[in-house]
């Protein structure tokens, strides 16, 4: 069976066509979404996990690569004390609960695509994310086949999901380019034979999404897709319309890319660090009158930062921290972050501004209970705070539209296309699309809208299916990928 696959930063789906619709597969309670996080009761456990849910034919040589890992899983079981069969690395929302039961022991990852073209990484590391990315893509497949039965649309033999169109951002990371690329989807192709998929290919999702919208129109457009997910933005300039669509070789049509990390993830560390860190004494002043430093805030909750999670989890930050409590001119503060610090609680503070961010997609304020840090406290969070802390990242995201719509304007004079498809904007030749369409769950927010809607007043803005579009796109393109 043919599907598209969106192994998203903030979550993941499975679509697969009947007839000419897409249907999404139920992956978790009640929901076709499943939240892209893993937790494990000591990080040696994942590869077991892994290891034992493997194809059988490839089985030996994981065991090859992995041997330390799984030597070292077998002693971790004996000192947890856990049975050989008791489970010991949860995904999506179970992964989720299981975290926030014992923030302060085992291992826990949310949005790990969000590291998978990291620069630097080192073998071993890059080992790690493997497993991560294969475990969570084997248990999604379970999943899917297992829905596929339960609600009666296919049998056993029918339901084996083999071939997949995995979405990915146009740039995986602002810095290290194609290598970054490459990296990303060599872990990703990887991950996905391991989970036992025959053949996969890729699509960059803010064409897929595209391509959802594409299969509505009556007329040919120029569209400028704004994909603003959890962990990227990209935009592309695509022909679209009946006379495009049926096209297998869509190259010609797609005039402009661009896309750099920038997404929802971002904006929920921004609103973290200017919402919540004052409450940790970020902002506040030593006993000689000088700011506090704030490398140790930001390292707090820049959870999609690799070396920053590093740096902060050390013993050198926690003698930081207690030197910091002893100069400050309100200790308490700091001791709060040091709790933090000790007891590992990042993720649980950046997952309280994501769901104050989306509480102020309807609201002008609301309030966020701190209590998990010390009882009674706290934090009032504004609208007007959430779009200062985010500005700069809008500042990215214009940055990004303008890339796209310049790029695009090269390939329409390179094609030799009449000057009206252009238009002049900050100085630079742009293409004019016919209409802007904008998916991607952080584009719920009302200050994302407004301004994506602020920069190009007079081209009509459509809002498509903020989480499903991608996924849609995916699977149209599976069904005419595969069944070619």
């Amino acid at each position: 069976m043919f599907v598209g696959f969106d192994y998203g930063s903030a979550n993941c789906a499975v679509g697969i066509m009947q007839g000419d619709e897409v249907s999404l597969l139920p992956l978790s309670t009640d929901s076709a979404y499943l939240p892209s996080t893993l937790y494990a009761m000591d990080r040696e456990l994942i590869a077991e996990a892994v290891y034992r849910a493997l194809p059988a034919d490839l089985k030996a040589d994981y065991a090859k690569k992995r041997a330390a890992q799984l030597s070292r899983a077998r002693m971790v079981r004996h000192e947890l004390d856990l049975d050989a069969e008791s489970p010991a690395v949860f995904v999506g929302e179970q992964a989720v609960a299981a975290y926030l039961e014992m923030p302060e022991e085992g291992f826990y990852v949310r949005s790990p695509k969000s590291f998978l073209g990291a620069t630097g990484l080192r073998p071993e590391q890059v080992a790690l994310f493997e497993d991560i990315v294969t475990l969570m893509m084997q248990h999604i497949k379970v999943c899917a086949e297992a829905v596929l039965v339960q609600k009666g649309m296919a049998s056993k033999d029918e339901a084996r999901i083999t071939h997949a169109v995995i979405g990915r951002p146009v740039n995986f990371q602002g810095i290290g380019g194609e290598e970054s690329n490459r990296q990303a989807e060599a872990i990703l192709t990887l991950a996905a034979k391991r989970a036992g998929f025959v053949d996969v290919a890729f699509l960059f999702e803010p064409l897929a999404a595209g391509m959802d919208y594409e299969a509505s129109l009556k007329v040919d457009q120029t569209v400028l897709v704004v994909d603003v997910g959890g962990g990227t933005t990209d935009c592309s300039v695509v022909k679209m319309g009946p006379s495009h669509k049926a096209s297998f070789d869509r190259s010609r049509d797609c005039l402009g890319h661009s896309g750099q990390r920038i997404g929802g993830n971002d904006l929920d560390i921004a609103l973290a660090m200017n919402a919540f860190m004052p409450h940790f004494g970020l902002g506040s002043l030593m006993s000689n009158g000088k700011p506090m430093p704030s490398n140790p805030f930001w390292n707090a909750v820049a959870v999609n930062d690799i070396s920053a999670q590093r740096e902060f989890a050390t013993l050198s930050t926690r003698k930081l921290i207690d030197e910091l409590i002893k100069e400050a001119e309100q200790p308490n503060l700091l001791k709060r972050l040091l709790k933090v610090q000790q007891q590992q609680l990042s993720y649980q503070i950046v997952r309280l501004a994501e769901r104050a961010k989306i509480a102020l997609s309807d609201a002008r304020t609301t309030e966020s209970s701190l209590e998990f840090i010390e009882a009674m406290l706290s934090a009032e969070v504004s609208r007007d705070c959430f779009e200062n802390a985010i500005e700069p990242s809008l500042g990215k995201i214009e940055a990004l539209m303008h890339q796209a719509l310049t790029q695009a304007a090269k390939s329409l004079t390179g094609n030799g296309l009449a000057p009206e498809e252009l238009s002049v904007e900050a100085g630079t030749t742009e293409c004019q699309p016919d209409v802007i369409y904008v998916t991607g769950g952080t584009a719920r927010s009302p200050a994302i809208y407004a301004k994506i809607t602020s920069l190009y007043p007079d081209t009509p803005v459509v809002v498509g299916d903020h989480f499903g579009s991608v996924t849609a796109g995916l699977t149209r393109w599976a069904q005419k990928h595969f069944a070619q």
